[in-house]
């Protein structure tokens, strides 16, 4: 979800929810303790270098079970947040603690907002010799490439 999705979205709520992969939901006092723009420079394991750029929100229950955060309150965050750090319209990363310190996609179920896992890859498939399809063989074709198959009365056995 981009940074403009999630306004939009903030605009036609009534609560701000996030439901984690599990199903369970961060707990209604939660806080957004930042919003910031995080960039990583990297080389992949092809040799090509990349730049990647997301906002970041960061999620954090404390012990204020009275703590409820509105979506005007969570717009008018992002919007300072944009308008002091110069915050474009980037991809959403949600980081929550839950045993650790997860990194999660955002997503909306048309109720609530989901954090959804997210994945590692490889960005230079075609230069570490994965093949973009496992190739397919016929059973029959295995014993006949094979120069070690053994054959009944062949004196392998």
């Amino acid at each position: 979800m981009k940074l403009s999705e999630i306004k939009k979205t903030l605009e036609t709520v009534e609560t701000v929810n996030f439901q984690l992969p599990n199903g369970n939901f961060v707990p209604e006092h939660f806080h957004v303790t930042e919003v910031g723009l995080i960039t990583k420079s990297f080389i992949d394991c092809g040799g090509t270098v990349r730049k990647e750029t997301v906002v970041n929100f960061q999620l954090w229950d404390a012990n204020d079970f009275d703590h409820r955060l509105k979506p005007n309150k969570l717009l008018n965050i992002i919007e300072l947040s944009e308008k002091v750090l110069g915050i474009e319209d980037f991809e959403i990363e949600v980081e929550y603690q839950d045993t650790t310190i997860g990194k999660y996609d955002l997503g909306f179920n048309g109720k609530d907002f989901m954090l959804l896992n997210k994945q590692t890859a490889c960005l230079a498939q075609d230069q570490c010799g994965i093949p973009s399809e496992k190739p397919k063989l016929k059973l029959t074709q295995l014993n006949a490439d094979s120069s070690n198959s053994c054959t009944p009365g062949g004196g392998c056995c």
